[in-house]
Order: C-alpha cells, then sequence, then structure tokens
C-alpha cells in the first residue's frame, strides 16, 4: 500500500522491531466500508523505519479508533447527518452530560455516547438534534416535556442555563427563522435545490471563506459566486453546497432570501452608502470555514479565481450568457439540473 505523508513523530515501543525509537505518524486516502458503502477518508498510520519494508507499518488500537470514527463523520457528510463533534458541540454548548442530554431530548440514556462514539443516527434523530442546535427555546420546550426525568434542582439549573442561551442566541435565531421561513415549500431534496436542505452554516461558510479570497466583495457579487459555488459543485458531484433555491431575476441569478441571507448574524458586513445602501462582506474569523470539505473548498477557490477581477457589472453579464439563464423565464426558479451547462472556466 502507499506509504501516505508524513504527518508528524511520536516516540514508543515499536511493536514491529521491539525497540523504543521515534516511529512516524503518516496519513493516506483509503476507502472503508460503511453501511454498505465505500467511504474515501484520510486514514492515519505508524511507519517504522527499521522494519522490512513490507512490514513496516502497523495501527495501534487507539489509532483505529480514530480512522473509524473518520469514515462514519465521512458517511455523515456524505447524507447530510450530523458529524460525531458537531453533536459534541451541541451538548457542550448547553452545558450537559451526553446522559443529560439523552434525557431531555427522552430518548435512552446511552444514546448520545453512542452517536459520540461508535453509532450513526438516523435521519429521524437527526432532524431532533438539529432542532435545538441553534434554537434554545425548543430545547426548552422538551425539558419542560421530559422534566420528570431529572430532579427539581438539575431541571432547574438546566432550564436556567437554557435561558441565558435562548438571550444570547436570540439575533441569530430569529435572522435564521426569517430565511429558513423563506424556504418552507423546499423541505425535500429536489432539483430546484440541489437535493439538499437549505443549510444556514454552510452559508455562513462559504459567504467568510470569498470573503477571504476575493477582493472588496459586495452583496451583489457574492449573489452571483454562491450560484456558481452551487451550480459546479452540483454539476461535479450531484448535489448542491448550500441547499439554496435561485431565480432568474432582471440582475441575473438571485438565491431565493437573499436579503434575509445578509442579515445572519455569522456574515460579517458593513453598510455603506447613503441613498443607495450596499454591504461589503469581509471574513468572520470565528468561523471555522475550514470545516468546508476539500471538494467545496476546490470549488470555491475556482469559482474566486475565475471572478475575482470580475466587478458586478461584469458577473451579470456574464451569467446572462449561461444556458440555465437564457432558458429560463423572469421569476422562475431555475432547476440545478441545467448546471451541467455551465461554462467551464
Amino acid at each position: 500500500m502507499a506509504k501516505g505523508s508524513l504527518v508528524g513523530k511520536i516516540y514508543m515501543e515499536c511493536p514491529l522491531c521491539g525497540k523504543m525509537h521515534e516511529v512516524e505518524e503518516r496519513v493516506r486516502t483509503a476507502g472503508t466500508m460503511i453501511k454498505g458503502e465505500n467511504i474515501s477518508c484520510d486514514e492515519r498510520f505508524y511507519f517504522c523505519t527499521d522494519s522490512d519494508e513490507d512490514k513496516s507499518e502497523f495501527k495501534t488500537a487507539e489509532i483505529s479508533d480514530r480512522n473509524q470514527m473518520a469514515a462514519r463523520n465521512g458517511y455523515r457528510k456524505t447524507h447530510g447527518l450530523l458529524t460525531a463533534d458537531e453533536i459534541v458541540a451541541i451538548r457542550e454548548n448547553y452545558g450537559l452530560t451526553q446522559v443529560e442530554l439523552a434525557r431531555l431530548l427522552g430518548w435512552g440514556e446511552a444514546t448520545i455516547a453512542r452517536y459520540e462514539s461508535k453509532a450513526i443516527q438516523d435521519e429521524a434523530y437527526d432532524y431532533i438534534l438539529r432542532m435545538i442546535k441553534d434554537n434554545p427555546l425548543k430545547a426548552i420546550e422538551f425539558l419542560d416535556k421530559n422534566g420528570d426525568k431529572f430532579s427539581s434542582s438539575k431541571r432547574m439549573k438546566i432550564r436556567t442555563n437554557l435561558v441565558e442561551k435562548l438571550d444570547s442566541y436570540g439575533k441569530e435565531f430569529l435572522t435564521r427563522q426569517v430565511l429558513a421561513s423563506e424556504y418552507v415549500v423546499f423541505t425535500a431534496p429536489s432539483d430546484h435545490n440541489g437535493y439538499k436542505l437549505l443549510d444556514i452554516d454552510k452559508i455562513e461558510c462559504v459567504v467568510s471563506y470569498f470573503a477571504g479570497r476575493v477582493a472588496s466583495l459586495y452583496d451583489v457579487k457574492l449573489m452571483k459566486l454562491l450560484w456558481y459555488a452551487d451550480a459546479i459543485h452540483f454539476k461535479t458531484y450531484g448535489n448542491s453546497m448550500t441547499g439554496l433555491v435561485y431565480k432568474h431575476m432582471t440582475t441575473g441569478v438571485l438565491p431565493i432570501g437573499h436579503s434575509a441571507l445578509m442579515h445572519l448574524s455569522k456574515i460579517n458586513l458593513q453598510e455603506e452608502g447613503y441613498d443607495s445602501i450596499k454591504y461589503r462582506i469581509y471574513p468572520n474569523t470565528a468561523l471555522d470555514v475550514f470545516g468546508l470539505s476539500k471538494n467545496e473548498m476546490t470549488v470555491l477557490d475556482a469559482v474566486a479565481a475565475k471572478f475575482g477581477n470580475y466587478n458586478a457589472a461584469d458577473i451579470v453579464f456574464y451569467m446572462y450568457e449561461e444556458s440555465a439563464y437564457k432558458n429560463t423565464k423572469p421569476e422562475e426558479i431555475i432547476p440545478y439540473t441545467m448546471a451541467k451547462d455551465v461554462r467551464a472556466f
């Protein structure tokens, strides 16, 4: 097998040569079967430079567990499910133990522990976790429903913490709700949303990523970049990146809810102008934009490289010549299947 790329060294008793010395930690791309699917992901292993070339690599139980977790998370991302780390983040954000979160949601006490380690949640459980992810009010509703699973003092402590979160999340939650309300008719994967449900977290990361790679990025140009990113991702990988739905408008292609999108609190922007307000977008350093997949970043880099020096008018006129635009009517939704004809960069 391929020797992989060196990522570090660790001093240990090598099980291959029996000596205490530095062994190399390496990484390579490998396939792992998860639920009958071959999932490609990074696989880590150790390499002993003192052993025979054909018997020079090995894995510990700890690194094997990490590899298996990476494969499971790869499966989750492929199927639009929360990763184990994202589930941990939800729980820790609310200051709950694994058992407490499971009880709050009315699940078996070991359920969250399994999802954070070995098991992959199904869509129904994933949907419930997403319900409370950025909505403390929904978490409070679950607490009221399942409060009998806690002592009175513990229930009060959890409720106080959730109310505090509700105050701090207020603006972000409301702005997300406004955008999400524009997508209530797009509740199933389809050709309209590129077979992906609206992903506001991904939108925020994409916007910040573009802002870090396109100088003087304003809202009009951003909307065009978003369509090209989603269209090319669909053309290449079979689904959109963000789940946004786009319409044919006189100013080019625009996503539904574009006004609400610009008011998401995690999008770092500044108003400019007096008579005609426009928004300049900056990177949000608080967002982990490198949570984007390698494939997604490759698409975003290509779009940024192509249109980085275009002004808003340039990209609009370029977009007018796209088959997807020319073959749809004003205010008509542009199906993602038309992305197959987007011009190559």
